[in-house]
């Protein structure tokens, strides 16, 4: 069976695609998929691009064209939640749109014909994803140049591995107030969202109605707050395919 690695970033399919045995590149609707083994597993690996339409786009090509069997999405993400800081990775356990509002026809965040608001992710998956997380925020210490840490984040900080909610929506959250904001009127109505991104939720989405099953990890680049416009970029091209890497090998020898 085929698994489908879907990345936000060019920087974490670069070290992918190096490792593939077999590779081979095919072009569908308009987007690059490289297919071959890693870990000795078949799979495919694609960018989803930015934003949740893109995302949904690509995920029903996997699924359509490729006949993928599960789905693992590996990106960024703005901490949100207490405790969630710069270096940390969070394992989703469900998602959220957080920019969804159908009111009044259906109450804020109802995502419209499914009757809630959070999409879970496979529990088995997630299981094994949280594994490979935690070993890599262990083996990070010293070796996936960590030393690079925003002014913000505690010195005495250890890279954590967490596992609950995340939020997408079609916007970069990369001020303070609007962060707190979201954070605040989430958890008033029993979302503890711990990160925030652009595509996850989407991709939830389309997996659900496939019956696919689908897991994410998303490493926190930056604290979704003033300085995002800064940390991200420089987090990116410092850690994040470092941890993609490992985390993605990881959970295939896993399967």
């Amino acid at each position: 069976m085929t698994t489908a690695i879907l990345s936000a970033l060019p920087e974490e399919q670069s070290s992918l695609v190096d490792h593939l045995l077999h590779p081979q590149r095919v072009m569908h609707a308009g987007r690059a998929f490289w297919l071959g083994d890693l870990q000795g597993r078949p799979v495919v690996l694609a960018l989803s691009g930015i934003g949740k339409v893109a995302a949904a786009t690509t995920a029903t090509a996997l699924i359509e064209r490729f006949g993928v069997a599960r789905i693992v999405f590996t990106g960024v993400a703005g901490g949100v939640g207490d405790g969630v800081n710069v270096g940390d990775v969070v394992v989703a356990q469900d998602y959220l749109q957080h920019d969804m509002d159908a009111s009044p026809l259906f109450p804020r965040w109802e995502v419209p014909g499914y009757a809630r608001s959070r999409l879970v992710c496979d529990a088995a998956l997630s299981a094994m994803l949280l594994e490979a997380a935690n070993d890599c925020v262990s083996s990070a210490r010293g070796q996936f140049g960590l030393e690079y840490v925003p002014q913000s984040t505690p010195k005495d900080a250890l890279h954590r591995a967490h596992h609950g909610l995340v939020a997408s929506g079609d916007r970069f959250v990369s001020a303070a107030d609007e962060a707190h904001r979201l954070r605040t009127t989430l958890h008033d109505a029993g979302h503890n969202v711990l990160a925030v991104e652009m595509e996850g939720a989407a991709v939830a989405q389309v997996c659900h109605d496939y019956g696919i099953p689908f897991a994410a990890v998303r490493t926190i680049s930056d604290r979704a707050d003033d300085t995002a416009h800064v940390d991200f970029p420089h987090f990116v091209t410092t850690v994040a395919s470092r941890y993609a890497e490992h985390m993605v090998l990881a959970f295939l020898q896993k399967l």
